[in-house]
């Protein structure tokens, strides 16, 4: 481009190798991010003390500081810090080791306690990959790409689960954690849609979905939503933070909660297990009840506490979550230390294992092995939904065939699993792990679901 197109910046970006295509103001060469070059402005353009991304004119930093999107914002009311990171023990300092810098000899004692540990688990990955006739429509319309098409494939069978174990019906609250674009909340919504008659409007159960995600998301499907009976509502939080018992939306009508995410990364798993199984029930004063409540609250008379302050949300119903990444697991933040804690494993071991656990999906092959044809793209990449690799183990290569490593990091994933499944055991849910997709459409093909124990009989 010798010239800048008509009408836009004359800046020259320089890693671009073109000019700014911002649109300029009548009269000026440059756009508002490149102002500066041009002289005799009337005022000098600073670069943002709160984000350096973007510039301000210095004459209007005071203004701009007030409504710049970087300011740090108020905390929601749910808002407690830490409250899922789980208790502090001072092993979350150790100092990080990879696997290259262990010796083959440290490999084969860690390759010992975790042959030595798993021997003994009640818990076996069953096979089970199911559907719902709701995404059949949508799994067949040809627009869609492989892409597009694995992970319906993936919503379908977790709805299949879901629908198995009774947790998929109105009255009772899901909790998508890390819900991203919200499409598996979309597809649950669309499942237990009813026509839209005078007759259902008055006679269906109500319906809440919430979605937590901790980054914005763009091109959100929550959004769209708007039926009679149904309430979306979205929270820009870290699951590491959040106090489910102080979500206005959940103490308004208490319904049962329903856990579910797909391919939730590493620790937000076990910050999502504790956030459901730790939060206070409806039974439960969290608080002090508070002296005066507005004269606008309904079933209040002045100076009395109403029921939807003082109680927390409905009783955990289930969890179903697809697992993923387990090599970005934190002991800090894990759920299952006391199991591994009994096996005679801790802080050290558990990294390891985590690092080790990358050798089942993270592509370590021989050149020619497995390898797909030159007009076919590979079913799947290293990760899901584009999750960062692992550690590579060119350390291990000659000391282990990539069979070998493959069952190993198979093996670590399910331990660390079994905690889990131990922690959920101790919160009174039966729980287990079910393969819900075929290794050739996703790796990372493990959910992870429980419901609360049947009671005894009398």
């Amino acid at each position: 481009m010798a010239a800048p197109l008509p009408g836009r910046c004359g800046f020259f970006v320089e890693k671009k190798k073109r000019f700014c295509k911002m649109i300029v103001a009548r009269g000026k060469v440059f756009c508002g991010e490149h102002a500066t070059q041009e002289e005799g402005g009337s005022s000098r353009r600073i670069v943002c003390p709160l984000d350096p991304k973007h510039t301000v004119s210095e004459d209007k930093l005071d203004k701009h500081l007030k409504k710049c999107n970087s300011r740090e914002k108020p905390k929601p009311v749910y808002y407690v810090e830490n409250i899922n990171s789980g208790p502090a023990d001072g092993d979350e300092t150790l100092p990080e080791v990879s696997l290259c810098e262990r010796s083959q000899s440290e490999l084969q004692s860690l390759l010992d306690k975790l042959k030595m540990a798993v021997s003994g688990l009640q818990w076996e990955v069953e096979d089970g990959v199911l559907s719902h006739p709701v995404l059949q429509e949508e799994l067949n319309n040809p627009k869609n790409g492989d892409s597009a098409h694995k992970h319906l494939r993936q919503q379908s069978s977790i709805l299949g689960h879901l629908e198995a174990l009774g947790l998929l019906g109105r009255g009772r609250c899901f909790v998508e954690f890390g819900a991203g674009r919200g499409k598996l909340s979309h597809w649950i919504h669309e499942a237990l849609k009813s026509p839209e008659t005078q007759e259902t409007r008055e006679t269906q159960e109500d319906l809440q979905i919430l979605l937590v995600e901790r980054c914005s998301t763009r091109f959100k499907v929550d959004g769209k939503h708007q039926d009679a009976g149904v309430e979306f509502e979205r929270l820009q939080v870290d699951i590491q933070h959040l106090d489910l018992s102080k979500v206005p939306l959940l103490r308004q009508k208490k319904l049962p909660l329903v856990g579910v995410g797909k391919h939730l990364c590493g620790a937000a798993t076990d910050l999502a297990l504790r956030c459901l199984m730790e939060t206070p029930g409806p039974t439960e004063q969290i608080e002090p009840p508070p002296k005066r409540l507005r004269t606008s609250e309904p079933d209040a008379g002045p100076g009395v506490a109403g029921p939807d302050i003082l109680a927390g949300p409905g009783p955990v119903l289930g969890v179903a979550v697809a697992l993923c990444c387990h090599h970005r697991c934190e002991w800090r933040h894990y759920v299952g230390r006391r199991f591994f804690l009994q096996r005679g494993l801790g802080a050290r071991e558990f990294s390891a294992f985590c690092r080790m656990s990358s050798w089942a999906t993270c592509g370590l092959r021989p050149a020619n092995q497995d390898a797909p044809p030159q007009d076919q793209e590979p079913t799947n990449q290293r990760g899901e939904e584009e999750h960062e690799p692992a550690e590579e183990a060119d350390a291990v290569s000659g000391f282990l065939t990539a069979a070998v490593r493959e069952h190993v990091g198979r093996l670590c994933k399910q331990l660390i699993d079994s905690g889990r499944l131990d922690f959920l055991e101790t919160h009174g849910f039966t729980s287990k792990l079910t393969r819900y997709a075929s290794s050739q459409l996703t790796l990372e093909n493990v959910l992870l679901t429980a419901v609360p124990q049947a009671p005894p009989p009398s």
